[in-house]
Formats: structure tokens, sequence, C-alpha cells
């Protein structure tokens, strides 16, 4: 039997993290991956979904390079090399990785991992003996009962990236992140989209105003919007050609015919065939319970990443990783403080955010003021052409304290970095607003929203 001091189960960016810093502490450490490492948001998530994005953005911009000045004529996306381009720079970010893991002298173990017991694991018969185990599995796309994928017509975001053209029409069922960016992808590359969301609104986890704001500019792209409505899985039919959604909407029954149906309601941790049941760590609902410092209910055995729900993104998973392994260590660490975490949509223009949106910072008892500055007051902005947008920074008036900041608009995501870290710090609207930004640049709206909200704008 092989013996570490932890095994990680789960090679994607919570587990790497966690078995490349506890080798940084002194520990051995094996990473168990049955697939390659980089998980999901290197082979099927973030990276190329976002390499899809940036190629629709281009397209756009060079179909309306007349603004510009520039005559550009014969305008066409060849699917197949975009997906090339894909697989290539997907193939260079994980041989990269791989060599970085085993630069920190961790052991890549292929197979499926299984736990005997709190302190032992099962790969393909090979024994690893583990002073501590993480778990850092991730999760697969959430399935809709009477909608199940079977990669033809009904989809989910994996099918999707598998595609090697496009189809003529998409409906998108869930308003969250994946499903909004598949969106974006889709209108800008010539399908036509239909987004049907449950909920009130689109984004409905992140503050209203951009919620409302994204719907009209998709809308404005051509993109057929249906919120507050209920798919009826058990009224669809599907033909050789279409798929027919029976969908609820303001009282009625409507018909939403597409040649494909993407599924984008969320994802499940993948906690099947892990052996929890030789162990005492416990799950509800697919997700592993953990305590602040990601132990379970087994002191032995932690969990990170998707597979304990909250946010699911690749930059979280990787912090949890990392607090993971100090806590194995034997280190004191405190929870992560999601209000910390920066979330992106990467549609056209992006959707960031960090901290609380005005509703939640009200429920918590704060004297909330908001204050907004449009992305056509900045010259940078006029410039790339994309004045659509603008920065809400929610703030208690009678401390000044920042407590949350929402941008719609060009490179949001690229953006969204200072306002995190003016959360970390526990910078006010003051603090930030004095704060010499370059001019001209984008990130002159974040200081411009703050100097608002500060009372020093002379615009005010």
């Amino acid at each position: 039997m092989e013996a570490f001091d932890l095994v990680v189960i789960g090679g994607g960016a919570g587990g790497y993290t966690a078995a490349i810093h506890a080798t940084q502490l002194g520990l051995t450490a094996a990473l168990v991956e049955r697939e390659k490492v980089g998980g999901v948001c290197l082979h099927r998530g973030c990276i190329p979904t976002k390499l899809l994005l940036e190629t629709a953005h281009n397209l756009s911009l060079i179909r309306n390079s007349r603004t510009f000045g520039i005559t550009a004529e014969n305008i066409s996306l060849d699917y197949r090399l975009l997906t090339d381009r894909k697989e290539q720079v997907v193939g260079a970010l994980h041989k990269n990785l791989r060599s970085v893991i085993q630069k920190h002298k961790v052991d890549i173990i292929e197979g499926h991992a299984r736990l005997l017991s709190p302190t032992e694991v099962d790969v393909g018969g090979r024994r690893l003996e583990a002073k501590a185990v993480v778990l850092a599995t991730g999760s697969k796309p959430m399935a809709l009962t009477g909608l199940e994928p079977d990669g033809e017509r009904i989809l989910t975001s994996d099918h999707c990236l598998e595609m090697t053209e496009i189809p003529k029409s998409i409906a998108v069922i869930g308003a969250g992140s994946i499903g909004l960016e598949f969106a974006s992808f889709y209108l800008d590359v010539g399908a036509e989209v239909t987004v049907i969301e449950q909920l009130p609104r689109l984004l409905p986890l992140e503050d209203a105003d951009l919620g409302r704001s994204i719907e009209k500019l998709l809308t404005a792209r051509g993109c057929a919007v249906l919120t507050s409505a209920r798919v009826r899985p058990e009224a669809t039919r599907t033909f050789d050609d279409v798929v027919e959604l029976a969908v609820e909407h303001d009282g009625q029954e409507k018909t939403v015919r597409a040649a494909k149906v993407l599924v984008a309601t969320g994802r499940d941790g993948l906690t099947d065939g892990l052996g929890l049941e030789n162990t005492r760590v416990r799950a509800e609902n697919g997700r592993v319970i953990v305590d602040g410092s990601y132990r379970t209910a087994e002191p032995t055995v932690f969990a990170v990443g998707d597979v304990i729900g909250g946010l699911q993104l690749a930059h979280v998973a990787a912090a949890e990783g990392f607090l993971a392994a100090e806590a194995a260590a034997g280190k004191e660490t405190e929870p992560l403080d999601l209000n910390r975490v920066p979330r992106v949509t990467y549609t056209r223009p992006h959707v960031a955010a960090v901290g609380l949106t005005e509703e939640q910072a009200s429920e918590q008892g704060n004297n909330v003021k908001t204050r907004r500055f449009s992305f056509r007051g900045n010259a940078m902005a006029m410039i790339h052409g994309a004045p659509e947008g603008f920065v809400k920074l929610v703030y208690d008036s009678d401390t000044g304290d920042v407590l949350g900041v929402h941008v719609l608009g060009h490179q949001a995501g690229e953006l969204i970095g200072e306002a995190a870290l003016a959360r970390f710090l526990g910078a006010s609207a003051w603090e930030m607003g004095m704060s010499i930004h370059p001019h001209p640049s984008l990130s002159e709206v974040l200081g411009e929203a703050a100097q608002l909200s500060a009372g020093i704008s002379i615009y005010w």
C-alpha cells in the first residue's frame, strides 16, 4: 500500500490547488483524476466557453467594423477551425498544468477513486493510504425530469461544446451564467435564440438592475426572452428536426420551437461511486456537507469545490482547496467569505459583481444607498464602441463602506477585480473614489461611481 500525507480525489481547480499547496506545506500528496487534470473548468467549462465567446465577440466587431471606419466584406465563421483552435488552447493549458503539478512533486494517478475507509483510497485496485483526503470531484449538468439529455436534440453544456456546427435555432432553459453565456454566443454566430427562465428575471441571483438590463440588451440583439415561465416536459414533443416545448407563460400555454434545446438549470455535485458509505461523510441533495474548514463529519476527510455546492466557480474551488490543504496540515483557517468573491457572466457585454445586492444589503439592516455611473460617460467605452452598461455601487450611508459593486458593460470581468480588492480591504466609497484611475480607461467608471457615492464627484 502506498502512503501519502494527502490524497486528493479530483483534478480540477480545487483539487490541484489543494495538492500543490500541500506540498508547499511540506506534505506528500497524490492527485487522483479519472479523466484529465484541469477538470470541468479547463476541458468542458470556463476555458472552452470563454474562447467561443471571445470569438463571437470578435465576429460581432468585424461585422460592425464600419462604425470604426473599416470596410470588411464576405465575413464568415469557420466553425470547424474554431473548434480546432479550442482544442489547441485547451491542450496547451493542460500540458502546462501537468508540468506545474509535477514540478511540485505531486503524484498524478489516473483512474476512478473510491474510499474504502476515511484513510484508504482504492484506484482500480491500487491502494493508497492517506493521513487526510480531499474530495474535489466537481459537478455535472443537472437534468430536468422529462427532458433528459440525448446529445442530439436535448443538450447539456457539455454537448454544446462538442457540436461541430451551429444550430439554426436553440432554446435555452435556465437564465443563470451558463445559460446566458451560450445564449449570447449563439446570437452572435447567427442562431435564433429563446431564453426561458422560471423566475421573474434573468440572472436571478444577481442584483435586480443587472438582470433587467441584460434582458433589454439581449432582446435588442434579437433574443426572445420568457421570464416567469415554466416548461412542461410532459407536453413537450420531439421530432426529427425540431423540439416543440410546451411553456406556461403569462397565464397561457405557448409553444417554443427550436432545433436544439439546452438545459442549463444548474449542476449537481459528483458523489456517486465515491464510497461515502464506507465513512461518516454526509451528502444531501448530491452535495457533501462540510464545516468552515471544509472538513466533513470524518476528521480526516475534507471536500471543496462544486461537490459542496455554494458558488460553483473555479476560483472559489481553488480558494477552498488552498484552505483545505492548510487545515489538513494542521493550520488555523478561516472560512472563505463569499461576499469577497467576484462573479462574472461573460455575455456581450459582461455582467460582473462582488458583494451584496441592493436587496441583500437592505435585508441585513444596512442604511443602504446606491449610485450608478453609465459607460456612456466613459471615454474608453466610447472609443471601443461599447457604451452600453453601468456601474452600480451599493454602500452604507452611515459608514461609507462599500457593500457591493455591480457592473454591466464592456470587459466588466476585468474591472471587477478592483472592486473585489476593495471588498477584501474593507474600503469605503471615498477610498475607492480617491484612488487615481488612468485616463482614458474603462476603470474610470468604477472611480466615478465611487466618487458619486462619496459625494466628491464633479458630476454630483
